[in-house]
């Protein structure tokens, strides 16, 4: 299992909206950037991720799964973009800022510290374990 970090403005797709769509999930579409776009082609089902909000909440606030590989993004007719679906699997008892992180040494290195433009990035095993236990969840 690999591990990865969705960002999402929450005026535009919030963790409720996430919440909302249930066991059938959604589409991460809109992507246009090759990066976040092949990072999405790399996940697999199973796969979880950190729900994030951007703009000025910068927090973790909820656990999502991958359930569809990479597929036609069906927002556009442009077959160079491509995104997975994936489920709220449930929020985050204490959600995690961007400056918690920042302000923890051994998160120095994490895509989000290093780019925190990119709206799909991998996040590492440890990373993974350390927010989650900063969340005050079992990931």
């Amino acid at each position: 299992m690999r591990y990865w970090l969705f960002k999402s403005e929450p005026n535009t797709w919030g963790w409720d909206d996430q919440v909302a769509k249930g066991e059938v999930g959604e589409e991460w579409d809109g992507v246009r950037n090759y990066q976040a776009r092949n990072f999405m082609r790399e996940m697999k089902i199973g796969d979880r991720g950190f729900f994030y909000h951007s703009m000025k909440e910068k927090s973790v606030v909820g656990l999502v799964e991958v359930i569809a590989e990479a597929h036609p993004d069906s927002t556009t007719d442009d077959p160079r973009w491509e995104c997975v679906d994936i489920k709220a699997i449930g929020p985050v008892k204490t959600p995690v800022t961007l400056e918690m992180i920042k302000g923890t040494p051994e998160l120095e290195n994490m895509v989000l510290v290093k780019n925190s433009r990119l709206s799909v990035q991998p996040v590492t095993e440890d990373e993974w374990r350390i927010v989650c236990t900063m969340a005050g969840v079992s990931g």
